[in-house]
């Protein structure tokens, strides 16, 4: 692994338990094993760091969950999929979504990581619009818009409360209300619930 590879491990860690005021350079360079002032050759500013990561998490989570349409053909429901994605931070990683952590505090970022705050959840939106339009639902495209927005706001929710309450109780409980959001969408074609 590269010293830039691990700088952005080291920060991904502490952002995603604290946001982004959890690290500083001169943290990063002692827990890699470098002088602060390497830090700034790989990245001029925290700015700059923060961005990428946030840039590499977005990548690395959709790249992870791929495409929605190829599970409804294996006969997976892409919205189980995405959600047991949010299972594995909670229960596996014990930490928050990087992005859903900097949204939290999106009115205080830098503008490049804002920018890529904004990114995530866009993109993570878009997947969810086409999970639910490969499950063949018969709504309009805004109601699907709509169960994407709400799918992806209870599960940043439900991980933020469950972290918080250090339950999982929350967390199920809300998977089960984004299950029957396909119910309440209608009938798919060819499936099974």
């Amino acid at each position: 692994m590269s010293k830039k590879s691990e700088l952005l491990a080291a920060a991904e860690l502490r952002v995603r338990d604290g946001g982004y005021a959890n690290f500083s350079f001169r943290e990063l360079a002692s827990e890699v094993g470098i002088k602060s002032a390497s830090v700034h050759y790989h990245f001029p500013t925290k700015e700059d760091l923060a961005a990428e990561l946030a840039y590499q998490y977005t990548e690395r989570f959709l790249t992870s969950l791929g495409d929605p349409s190829a599970y409804v053909q294996q006969g997976k429901n892409p919205i189980e999929v995405y959600t047991e994605h949010f299972r594995h931070a909670l229960l596996v990683d014990k930490q928050m979504c990087l992005c859903g952590l900097l949204g939290a505090e999106s009115g205080s970022l830098p503008e490049k990581v804002k920018h890529e705050t904004k990114r995530f959840f866009k993109r993570n939106i878009n997947w969810l619009e086409q999970a639910y339009t490969s499950l063949h639902i018969t709504n309009s495209e805004s109601e699907i818009t709509s169960k994407a927005m709400t799918t992806l706001a209870l599960l940043e929710g439900a991980l933020m409360i469950s972290k918080t309450l250090d339950s999982i109780d929350v967390f199920e409980h809300a998977t089960a209300a984004i299950k029957g959001l396909a119910e309440i969408m209608g009938e798919t074609t060819g499936r099974k619930k």
